[in-house]
């Protein structure tokens, strides 16, 4: 039998809008249903997986409806409340979106201020792993097959699954390509016990941590350089550094008239998005995404199997 249960949400919180503000909304296991505007992935629960399902049909700031395909129990139910809270940051607070509209008024009337991301830190770190130097369409199949060959019953796969999978059988079966060790070895990073030098995830989502020392940290782990770092930091809600990469190379040309080489227009797309501050990562990732749906429609009409799959350079120029 479905559980059925509800989650409460801030004021401020739309489901369309806020859980498809940010491109790993089209990543597995994650699934978002245009048709009837529904979130559903599989989470790990310590019961096994299950496929929780979301849907806010009173409008924004009502509570979401969420629907499990089995019978969970109440701590299982806490427990997906959790990681829903963290994928659509609910606990993030109103006054901190109504600060970034303050600081950039230009998103205020849409009401843009969160970014979606995933229930948990590895999880995060591992989608940035495989967004690193490919295109988009590439990234959406390695975690299908991420989920589909390493994870249970189509969940993500838990660090400790990971650890234990050969990266031989990464590069083969999942597409992952030069990444198959690297992928192991932050998975073997984050099993292992914090006693025995493995990740304090606890630190590292600790308000009260330095981001210069988190991004030291993160710069020191296999796999992860400036791009990585940066993005894994917005994903903890630190916004102030940006991810540069050939995408920001793209908008600086196109879209901010910015010219010179591509290390030069990073450098011009970094100093235009700094008087943001401790927001600037917002407004960067939002002028981005006001181009995407510009060109694609708004973003709770975008289906990963067709529109998620056509984000290609040549296509958003």
């Amino acid at each position: 039998m479905p559980s059925r249960f509800f989650i409460l949400v801030p004021a401020d919180f739309s489901l369309p809008r806020d859980a498809c503000s940010y491109g790993y909304f089209l990543l597995a296991p994650n699934h978002w249903q245009p048709r009837d505007q529904s979130f559903s992935r599989v989470v790990n629960l310590q019961g096994g997986p299950a496929k929780v399902t979301v849907v806010q049909p009173d409008g924004p700031g009502k509570p979401l409806k969420a629907t499990s395909d089995r019978t969970i129990s109440k701590p299982e139910r806490l427990q997906a409340i959790a990681m829903f809270t963290r994928m659509l940051r609910l606990d993030e607070p109103s006054e901190t979106i109504a600060d970034f509209h303050r600081v950039d008024r230009r998103w205020k009337k849409a009401g843009a201020g969160r970014l979606c991301r995933s229930p948990s830190f590895f999880e995060d770190v591992i989608k940035t792993v495989t967004s690193c130097n490919v295109a988009w369409p590439s990234t959406i199949r390695m975690n299908e097959r991420l989920c589909n060959v390493v994870g249970l019953a189509g969940a993500f796969p838990t660090p400790q699954r990971l650890a234990r999978t050969r990266a031989n059988t990464l590069r083969a079966r999942c597409s992952v390509g030069y990444r198959d060790q690297r992928i192991v070895d932050l998975a073997k990073l984050f099993a292992t016990p914090v006693n025995r030098g493995g990740v304090d995830v606890a630190w590292f989502e600790d308000p009260s941590t330095l981001d210069d020392a988190i991004h030291e940290k993160l710069l020191g782990w296999p796999g992860i350089g400036p791009y990585a770092a940066a993005n894994i930091m917005q994903l903890l809600g630190r916004y102030a550094r940006l991810p540069l990469d050939s995408e920001s190379v793209r908008h600086g040309k196109t879209l901010l008239g910015f010219k010179g080489s591509d290390a030069q227009i990073m450098k011009q797309v970094k100093a235009h998005f700094e008087p943001f501050g401790a927001h600037a990562f917002r407004s960067y990732w939002f002028e981005i995404l006001k181009h995407y749906q510009s060109l694609k429609g708004s973003s709770h009409t975008w289906d990963r199997a067709t529109t998620g799959k056509s984000f290609t350079a040549a296509k958003m120029k």
